[in-house]
């Protein structure tokens, strides 16, 4: 069995390119056949996202692990999965977003290039929905079963690569209900070794298993408006200068990284940063959703489109649905009777019309109806839909497809050249070869 599939490289005119996406639909189906009669022989329960639907969350293969490696501007990078063996010597494992996954830090929305590598990332992920045309490489069914061996351990290498919900650890307790309990401390030259629990507010702690986690004297400490250091923490007689200190089950959020650590241990989390209390991760929360805010507004909501009416003479009424994990504020500026403009977007959400920006070649109109749905809406989906209407709809906009909209009040700026292509049929524009540097 391939391991992966391989796209070829090369630029198509429109009517190859419907072509060449044909081939690609029916090689999807070809792969997800095959790959379901594999499952059914080794009695593997799989589940596959579908086009045009949200996937469930419970469906989702969960892991943890180190992100290492982030190209932002493809939504895609790879993560160190934590697994029963050493971690240090696990390869890193590719992942991609799906293009209505979500990205949580602390606390708050984010974009993949507003994490430190090195963060350590909770993980719900599925299989990629369309093989041939995925971002990273597309792994067997059976991976996640496999040995990596060399004392690596199972687990390490899953074929759920395509990420629904990405969050680091602040914003993964946040979502589940669990604090960390800090047991003691032992500390010297401002570094040392914190015994903490991860479990739920009240009760359940005799069931958390114990954790030993490093820290040192970079390791930042939040209070209130404060930023303070480990050093503060021993002038102010919390810590000790040196030795162990039981520190009474204090309840704390904790940002968690990796580092090579001594002693010969192979998986030790380290601590990035101490939240004491509510009102310090409120503003970290905040200063992140802010920088999201900005970012959103200067490369538009991404959302894809459920139905399109043709009219006469290029006129077209669209309904979108929005996709979620933004700040409330941004959905607020969808509003009935105003202007927007919807650009087509790649899977990896990169325009793919207009080089002069993404309003150059984008559909201009008025958005005839904002539509909030009951109930809770699935992760991944804002539970809101717009109906656009335009008097010229370009090729980007077909049922099914992913766009970007912005409403008439956001700022009008250019994209750098990495989120866009330049042709929007170019397989080889969509992931750059090194061809893409200048010559000296």
């Amino acid at each position: 069995m391939k391991r992966f599939f391989v796209l070829g490289s090369g630029v198509f005119g429109p009517r190859s390119w419907c072509l060449v996406r044909s081939l690609f639909l029916v090689l999807a189906c070809s792969a997800i056949v095959q790959a379901t009669a594999f499952s059914q022989e080794q009695g593997i329960d799989i589940f596959r996202p579908e086009a045009g639907k949200f996937p469930p969350l419970e469906k989702a293969h969960s892991y943890r692990g180190e992100l290492v490696f982030v190209d932002h501007a493809n939504r895609r990078g790879s993560i160190r999965v934590q697994g029963a063996g050493m971690f240090f010597r696990n390869d890193p494992h590719p992942f991609a977003m799906l293009p209505y996954g979500i990205v949580r830090y602390h606390g708050a929305p984010a974009d993949l290039r507003d994490i430190p590598l090195g963060t350590v990332l909770h993980v719900q992920a599925f299989l990629p929905p369309e093989p041939p045309i995925s971002a990273v490489p597309v792994l067997p069914i059976d991976s996640k079963k496999l040995d990596g061996n060399h004392n690596r351990g199972a687990g390490i290498a899953p074929a759920e690569n395509h990420v629904l919900l990405l969050e680091d650890e602040p914003s993964y307790c946040q979502r589940v209900g669990k604090i960390w309990r800090l047991q003691e401390v032992d500390i010297k030259n401002n570094s040392g070794m914190i015994v903490a629990r991860c479990a739920p507010p009240e009760g359940g702690v005799g069931k958390a298993e114990e954790e030993k986690l490093t820290f040192d004297a970079a390791t930042r400490v939040w209070r209130g408006r404060e930023l303070l250091g480990i050093e503060d923490l021993i002038a102010e007689g919390l810590w000790p200068a040196e030795g162990k200190k039981s520190l009474d089950d204090q309840s704390v959020l904790l940002g968690v990284t990796w580092k090579p650590s001594p002693d010969g241990i192979f998986t030790r989390f380290h601590i990035s940063d101490i939240w004491l209390d509510d009102a310090a991760m409120q503003r970290a929360a905040h200063h992140q959703t802010e920088t999201h805010k900005a970012f959103i507004r200067s490369r538009w909501m991404p959302a894809w489109i459920d139905t399109v009416e043709y009219g006469k003479f290029g006129r077209a009424t669209v309904t979108a649905t929005l996709f979620g994990g933004m700040d409330d504020s941004l959905y607020a500026d969808f509003k009935k009777d105003t202007s927007a403009m919807m650009n087509a977007v790649e899977n990896t959400l990169k325009h793919t019309h207009g080089a002069y920006g993404p309003a150059h070649m984008a559909s201009r109109g008025t958005i005839l109806e904002v539509i909030n749905s009951e109930g809770e809406a699935p992760p991944g989906s804002s539970g809101i839909q717009i109906r656009f209407e335009t008097d010229l709809i370009i090729e980007g906009l077909r049922p099914g497809r992913i766009v970007r909209v912005c409403p008439g009040n956001w700022p009008q700026v250019q994209v750098p050249r990495e989120e866009y292509l330049n042709d929007a049929h170019s397989l080889e524009e969509r992931f750059p070869t090194p061809a893409i540097f200048p010559k000296y």
